[in-house]
This record gives structure tokens, C-alpha cells and sequence, in this order.
């Protein structure tokens, strides 16, 4: 059940497209599961309905002495799960793989990969119809009730009645999960990510990715350089706070959403904590400059002018009632009905795992 026209018009539209190797995640967590198996089933899966996947590699730089040790726990996170030919380089080695890019130190993750999210959920949707199911589009979910034995779902025009329900609603997941019976922790806020694309006659200086060492009190990756299976080379995305759940554009605002986000005590801490890299992002968002100035840090030919303004995406960002920006998947049970409360990246990349992952805590199999 689907509430837009088409399937993948929200977060799965607007992602980066890189599938992730699991550097970044804690050993043990469902991210760092769920991303190295992800990719090996994403991977097949590519392969089998021939959609792009581009093994292009990923540099995590550090580009001062202070980002050191935070690259060196990387390396410990990376190697203890798994990254495949994971390597260690220094300034010299930064160079021999992206001659452009400046650097101390860096991870080369030569098997972190691009591809086409877009285009694997269309293909999804044709495997379900093929398999006797449907998908129901223009569709939205309007009110779910649990009965004993069944759940009753009205959405769109259409009431069914089924035995299971598994909720993965992106950026509105929390409200749908609250008309099941969910409770209202962990509440959605909304992120939105903006690009740029780099002109043309620039964009042959990044062969792959170059990504920063990420700073561990967020959840975000850091603005970074990508090339998309289009060829395209894109710089981005930053991390701002969205006006609405669904807003693209700096002017999108949703009285709605406003007051979702203003009554959440988590927010209030949230911004006490973090309103510092609040007012930078801002910053960033309204003034190119700005935004390529840490971007410059890891390929400095690369400028304002060698850049234009590209989409945005927003991120379905969980943050608890203490104001803690959840960073792990998290997976809600209630009776027959499964919630997927966060899932933000390297949800794509885990996807197929995810799926995996809830049928078997659902049906055992």
C-alpha cells in the first residue's frame, strides 16, 4: 500500500545511490549486520535484473592531525566487520587513487559501490506483482485496527483485512505506526539534504567517492564527493532542518510538521545540544560558498564555480524523547503488526537484509 502515484518517490528517489561497505557502524549493531549482508544480496540482485552497480570505491580522508584517531576506530569498525580489501593509505596513496584529492591519511574501501535505488524498487514492485501480489498505489493509510486474529487497513478507497502488517512508511512512519498502536518514541524528524552537481568540465577529477571522517555525535555522513551511474559527480549532502516532512525546497513549510517538530520535547534538547552545527548548516544551505568551503578541504580544484545547484533529499531522521538523534535500525513489534521506526542510511544499501530480517522474525523463516 502505497500513498504515492509510483513506488520510490521519497527518500529511495532522492538517496546518493552508494551502496555502503560497513565502515561505519558499531560491530554488532543491526546497521553493521544488516549493510554487510545487504550488499552481498544487493549486489546478486543487480546483477540478476541487470540495474547499474558500479564497484567505483570509497576514500574516507582526514585531512588534520585531530581526525587521526577517529580514523584509526574506522579502521577497527571497518575491519571488524568485514569490509572487504579494506586499506589503509597515506598522502601519497590518496593520490594514486583520486589524483585530485589532498589528504594526511585515508580508508580506501575498494568494493563500496553505486548503483540505481530508483530502478531496484520499480523492479521490487514487478517481482511482487509476478508473485501474485499487488501493489497498491495511490494508496495512502488512513486507519489501522487490530482485531483479535486479523488487522483491519483502510487505505486509499480499499479496506483489507489481513493476518500481518509490516509498517515501512520512510518519513511518515511514526504516524503510521501510532494508528496501529504505536507509541509515539521515537517521532520522525525531518532532514533535508541538498546537492550540488559539478559542472561538466570538472566533474573528470573524482573517479569515485571521497567522504570526510564523519563526526561521531551525528548520525550524518558529512558533505561528500559521489559519482552517480549517470556519470554525474555530485557534492553533498548536508544535514538541515526541514519545514516539512516532504520538503524539497527551502520554501516548503507544513504547519503539521512545524508542530510535530516544536512539541517534541526531544527536539528542545536536541537543539541545546547541537545548535552550533544548527547555524553552520544553515549556512551552508543558503550560501554556496559556505557549503563548498569543507568540501575544498579534500579536492581543492573543485570550487564554488565548478558547482551548481542540484535536488535535495529528506532524511527521516528518529530522535527520542531525550533528544538522542537515534542512530541504529529499530524494529517495533506489536502482536501481527511489525514498524520499521528508523531505518535511514545504510537502509538502502540493507534493504533486501531488512526484508529478510523481519520475515523471519515474523514468520519464523
Amino acid at each position: 500500500m502505497e500513498k504515492e502515484a509510483e513506488v520510490g518517490r521519497h527518500q529511495t528517489g532522492h538517496n546518493s545511490g552508494v551502496v555502503h561497505a560497513g565502515i561505519y557502524y558499531p560491530p554488532g549493531s543491526l546497521k553493521a549486520e544488516l549493510c554487510t549482508r545487504g550488499r552481498s544480496l544487493l549486489r546478486e540482485y543487480c546483477a540478476e535484473h541487470d540495474i547499474a552497480y558500479q564497484e567505483c570505491g570509497k576514500l574516507v580522508v582526514a585531512v588534520h592531525a585531530g581526525e587521526l584517531g577517529r580514523l584509526d576506530e574506522l579502521e577497527k569498525r571497518a575491519r571488524a566487520n568485514g569490509v572487504p580489501h579494506l586499506r589503509r593509505t597515506d598522502a601519497a596513496g590518496i593520490r594514486d587513487i583520486e589524483a585530485h584529492a589532498t589528504g594526511l591519511a585515508a580508508l580506501h574501501s575498494p568494493e563500496t559501490a553505486i548503483t540505481d535505488f530508483p530502478a531496484i524498487a520499480r523492479r521490487l514492485a514487478l517481482d511482487i506483482e509476478k508473485s501474485g501480489g499487488s501493489v497498491r498505489v495511490k494508496s495512502p493509510v488512513t486507519r489501522i485496527t487490530r482485531d483479535p486474529g486479523s488487522i483491519t487497513v483502510v487505505a486509499g478507497d480499499r479496506t483489507e483485512r489481513v493476518e500481518h502488517l509490516i509498517v515501512c512508511a520512510g518519513i511518515h512512519t511514526d504516524r503510521v505506526a501510532q494508528l496501529a498502536g504505536d507509541t509515539a518514541e521515537p517521532r520522525i524528524i525531518p532532514f533535508r539534504g541538498e546537492y550540488m552537481a559539478v559542472r561538466p568540465e570538472k566533474a573528470g577529477l573524482v573517479r569515485g567517492m571521497i567522504y570526510p571522517v564523519p563526526d561521531p555525535r551525528y548520525p550524518f555522513l558529512g558533505v561528500h564527493f559521489t559519482r552517480r551511474v549517470t556519470g554525474v559527480v555530485e557534492v553533498g549532502p548536508n544535514a538541515v532542518l526541514a519545514t516539512a516532512r516532504e520538503g524539497y525546497r527551502r520554501t516548503a513549510v507544513s504547519a503539521r510538521d512545524l508542530a510535530g517538530i516544536a512539541t517534541w520535547p526531544g527536539t528542545w534538547r536536541m537543539a541545546r545540544k547541537h545548535w552550533r552545527t544548527g547555524i553552520r548548516e544553515v549556512g551552508g544551505s543558503l550560501s554556496i560558498g559556505r557549503y563548498m568551503a569543507d568540501a575544498m578541504r579534500y579536492v581543492p580544484e573543485i570550487g564554488p564555480g565548478d558547482v551548481v545547484r542540484a535536488g535535495a533529499g529528506v532524511r527521516a531522521q528518529a530522535l527520542d524523547r531525550n533528544g538522542t538523534l537515534v542512530d541504529d535500525f529499530r524494529i517495533h513489534r506489536l502482536g501481527a503488526v511489525t514498524a520499521i521506526r528508523n531505518a535511514p542510511s545504510p537502509a538502502a544499501t540493507s534493504s533486501l537484509a531488512i526484508a529478510e530480517h523481519v520475515v523471519r522474525e515474523v514468520f519464523g523463516s
